[in-house]
């Protein structure tokens, strides 16, 4: 399973415009931790890649050779390292002791018919944006490309904010 790289919505956006054109960028941290594969993550809009609405450190760790769990941690402070996926000394300022886990929204991750497919679980994920209560995420990693649906939720069970109609579509750029 690759996640590390940088992948576009770009293609979804032209051929449905109730999509926005994202970029996601994810580059590997702290190789030489033995507690699983770290993360740094930048998602922006096309037109706004310089200030990103979603920056996280994600947490990959074995369970066994089937399945993975990703942990998402925000970052204190995050504003500092903006663009460090591309910039060494940014990224040497992030440490773990910089980092906050998101209890509840941890993805489990199963190997089916060649994806990884996985979701947080039920309204354990809580959220305030847009007057949510929670969140939930839905993940599906291919090779060539992961399809992320995030979505949050109000008290009474509606939606929102995320997408209406399914998932994000991210293509790996070559």
């Amino acid at each position: 399973m690759t996640m590390a790289g940088s992948s576009t919505s770009a293609a979804q956006e032209q051929a449905d415009t109730s999509y926005l054109g994202i970029g996601r960028e994810m580059v590997r941290i702290w190789p030489k931790r033995r507690d699983g594969a770290w993360f740094y993550v930048e998602q922006a809009t096309a037109n706004s890649k310089g200030k990103p609405d979603r920056q996280h450190i994600h947490h990959l760790s074995k369970a066994d050779d089937s399945t993975f769990t990703n942990e998402t941690h925000t970052i204190r402070g995050g504003q500092a390292v903006f663009g460090a996926y591309a910039d060494i000394a940014k990224l040497a300022l992030l440490s773990p002791d910089s980092i906050d886990l998101l209890d509840g929204c941890a993805i489990t991750l199963h190997l089916r018919s060649g994806a990884y497919v996985g979701s947080t679980h039920q309204r354990d994920c809580p959220n305030q944006r847009s007057g949510a209560a929670y969140a939930t995420s839905e993940v599906t990693l291919l090779p060539d490309r992961m399809i992320s649906w995030d979505r949050g939720y109000n008290v009474a069970g509606a939606q929102v904010w995320g997408a209406l109609n399914g998932g994000y579509v991210f293509i790996k750029r070559r």
